[in-house]
């Protein structure tokens, strides 16, 4: 009896790891302006295939984001993950006619790659202003490594057929890249297994009692349906609102209110890392709200999620007061155009947010 119990017990060992073994892991596609904290998270999962990173103008214009993302995956030691570079400029809207917009309607808080100085007096810096043209030269040093020579919406439409279904689309920044893909090949975005997208903006209000924090939610005040990422491009935003998704994730700016790279997480986040990783943790500003990790953390954690809400999507645009603001609908009172159903964010624990953080920061990235 004795040994017929062993040798269950080793069946029972060996099926289960065989299965563990063959268990597939996610892949997903990271298309952004640069590189942060969820490209450190995603690159630390066990369970996760990075396919790449596509960058796009936004924060910073596309060429200093493929700059950014190749220093990045070369300081977490991820070398292996190629860097795409994407669109230099939005399809329609440029740094003129937001110049045009701001005498119309008045100043934006944030411009990313035309923002040239605060409007009034901030506890962040100034942001340095490049030109798409300028040399990129990083502080530190460039990466060794090179970009690959694909196009950003190639190297999307080309991984989504050679995994049709199995590709995750993360997309933190404006989203022109996506929708020059779905433009090149209408079965991108059915091909994919879903879109998470960090955008749009519901009716955010002050969590968190600080300067910092106060800085980053005075616009919602008075503009609550605005957000950086779709103002930039809104005509992108709309096409991929309206392109056919298997399924569509929105973390809009409004549980981002509740959380901030504070010292105590930062260095949370640091202690573990390797010497590298902590070096660019130190380096990263105190008081922003964690924008794209929340992003990060629902797919990789859905259950980080405290609330959401189902609505169809859109993004305004008419060159209008309302040119980027996000739109949305409960089910039937949608227009009709082609908008699709989004799972919409509202809330998360943030608690569980920053565990997940320093956990996949601090997993891969310590040279183990």
């Amino acid at each position: 009896m004795r040994i017929v119990r062993l040798f269950c017990l080793c069946i029972a060992l060996f099926t289960a790891g065989a299965s563990q073994a063959q268990t597939p892991h996610r892949k997903v596609i990271v298309d952004d302006e640069g590189f942060a904290l969820m490209h450190l998270m995603l690159l630390g999962a066990d369970d996760v295939d990075v396919l790449g990173v596509t960058t796009v103008s936004g924060n910073a214009w596309a060429n200093r984001a493929t700059a950014l993302a190749l220093r990045g995956v070369e300081i977490a030691g991820r070398t292996d993950v190629p860097v795409v570079q994407g669109a230099m400029y939005p399809l329609v809207n440029s740094e003129a006619l937001t110049e045009r917009w701001e005498a119309l309607y008045g100043k934006l808080v944030w411009k990313g790659a035309w923002m040239k100085a605060w409007v009034e007096p901030t506890a962040q810096a100034a942001p340095a202003y490049h030109g798409p043209d300028d040399a990129v030269v990083l502080p530190g040093g460039n990466a060794r490594i090179q970009p690959s020579p694909e196009i950003a919406a190639n190297f999307l439409i080309r991984m989504v057929h050679r995994y049709p279904g199995e590709v995750t689309i993360l997309a933190t920044g404006p989203l022109t890249n996506l929708a020059l893909a779905q433009r090149l090949d209408p079965q991108f975005a059915r091909l994919a297994k879903g879109l998470v997208m960090m955008g749009g903006s519901l009716n955010p209000h002050q969590v968190l009692n600080n300067r910092s924090a106060a800085d980053f939610a005075r616009e919602f005040g008075n503009s609550p349906r605005r957000e950086f990422n779709l103002r930039f491009d809104p005509e992108a935003a709309s096409i991929v609102a309206r392109s056919p998704w298997r399924s569509i994730t929105v973390v809009p700016a409004d549980p981002s209110t509740a959380t901030q790279l504070s010292p105590d997480l930062l260095k949370r986040l640091a202690n573990g890392a390797s010497p590298a990783v902590a070096k660019f943790i130190a380096g990263l500003p105190e008081g922003w709200p964690i924008w794209d990790e929340i992003a990060a953390g629902v797919w990789l954690d859905p259950s980080i999620v405290t609330s959401q809400e189902s609505l169809y999507i859109d993004c305004n645009t008419q060159f209008s007061a309302g040119y980027g603001d996000f739109l949305s609908w409960r089910a039937g009172y949608q227009p009709g155009l082609g908008e699709q159903r989004a799972q919409v964010v509202r809330s998360v624990d943030v608690a569980r947010l920053e565990a997940l953080m320093v956990r996949e920061v601090a997993h891969k990235t310590s040279g183990r």
